[in-house]
């Protein structure tokens, strides 16, 4: 599909932006902020913006632009998982994320403390990377999951940004949840990834063995969410538990995209059972 007007063009880039994903980044962004001790706070503004479409937009473009090969027999692509983009909208793709995130990291490197600049330019250079030469991290088995740790990067520089210090435990919580799921959501893609000789994590474990890896992940995230809030922590365990077991019941890519929707819903459930808390928290003044 390729934009014939300004609108449709504009759809077309929220569509590549994967909305349906955006909670990856903005949720943790949002509860970063919380995790600095503020409800609201108008310093972190212009962070949260960038992390809906510009920052997704990035990283989810850049892999569209690296991928087309593969997504092009890929079913999960043209849909609110993800586009299948053609060749002629990557000029397209590069110039919306120039014009959506350039001002920001202008605005960014006169505004944000240093320490929070670091972090942040490590949150964007590992995931352009993920997909891009020539680290290309995506078709590297291991450091495709582990990379997807920088999902949890957010915790660290939003309270950084704001001149406070971020909460560790949930922050490395956050990087061992992020790496177990990754992992276990590209067991649907293992046979799209065999065919175009892309050796993943899953690839190269199976899905029982990634039923092993993911767990031992989720097992280290649900110890480090029990340091932050213990029901957080419960949640944590009884849906990784659950997507594990029907995935080692029934270990097929099939049964994996099916178990995708609920990966999916995941990370939308336990925000919220940490974010109810942490809202309560802070209205009451029992967190500072």
């Amino acid at each position: 599909m390729i934009a014939s007007s300004p609108l449709s063009a504009l759809g077309r880039i929220v569509h590549i932006s994967r909305p349906v994903l955006w909670i990856n980044a903005l949720g943790t962004g949002v509860v970063g902020m919380w995790l600095a001790g503020s409800l609201w706070d108008w310093d972190a503004l212009a962070l949260l913006l960038w992390l809906t479409l510009p920052f997704n937009l990035l990283i989810y473009g850049v892999n569209d632009v690296f991928d087309q090969e593969t997504d092009q027999f890929n079913p999960r692509k043209g849909s609110v998982e993800g586009a299948r983009i053609r060749s002629a909208e990557v000029r397209l793709i590069w110039l919306a994320v120039a014009v959506t995130n350039i001002p920001f990291v202008i605005y960014f490197l006169f505004t944000t403390p240093p320490a929070a600049l670091v972090w942040m330019a490590l949150y964007i250079l590992v995931f352009v990377f993920y997909s891009a030469p020539p680290l290309r991290f995506k078709a590297r088995p291991y450091l495709d999951s582990l990379s997807n740790a920088a999902y949890a990067l957010p915790l660290v520089f939003l309270p950084l940004a704001l001149n406070e210090q971020p909460l560790w435990a949930a922050a490395l919580g956050l990087m061992a949840w992020s790496a177990a799921k990754h992992t276990f959501d590209a067991v649907q893609d293992i046979s799209e990834d065999k065919a175009a000789g892309i050796t993943t994590t899953a690839v190269r474990l199976g899905p029982r063995g990634v039923v092993v890896w993911s767990g031992i992940w989720w097992v280290a995230a649900t110890v480090c969410f029990a340091l932050v809030n213990l029901p957080l922590a419960l949640v944590n365990a009884v849906i990784a538990g659950w997507l594990l077991q029907s995935l080692y019941r029934t270990p097929t890519p099939e049964q994996g995209h099916r178990l995708y929707r609920y990966s999916i819903a995941f990370p939308y459930i336990a925000g919220t059972v940490a974010g109810v808390q942490l809202v309560v928290a802070l209205q009451l003044g029992w967190y500072a």
